[in-house]
């Protein structure tokens, strides 16, 4: 079974709706973890697959993807695309535009 902390952060993942993306840090906050972002990334990489979480919607802190060119960075961009979310040449998007509000 899995921890608390660890159901509340896959509830925050699976409610990021298509089109809006979410920081890590703000996916941690949303699930009560305050500084727990590393905790996000851990459960993306341990879980993303066979939980089918909506991973390409998670970006840094200032919008950007974190996966490097060549190691998954064209593939978010194209799945945000697919979304209509707007992505610069450098992997940035708009969180204005386009960030998720847990409060919602």
């Amino acid at each position: 079974m899995a921890a608390e902390s660890t159901k509340r952060i896959l509830y925050a993942l699976r409610s990021i709706p298509p089109g809006r993306t979410a920081s890590y840090g703000a996916i941690a906050e949303a699930a009560g973890i305050p500084k727990g972002a590393r905790q996000v990334v851990r459960i993306l990489n341990s879980m993303g697959r066979s939980e089918n979480l909506p991973w390409w919607r998670v970006l840094r802190k200032d919008g950007s993807i974190a996966l490097p060119e060549g190691g998954g960075f064209e593939l978010q961009k194209a799945l945000l695309e697919s979304e209509n979310v707007e992505v610069d040449r450098s992997g940035r998007v708009d969180r204005q535009r386009f960030g998720w509000d847990f409060s919602l």
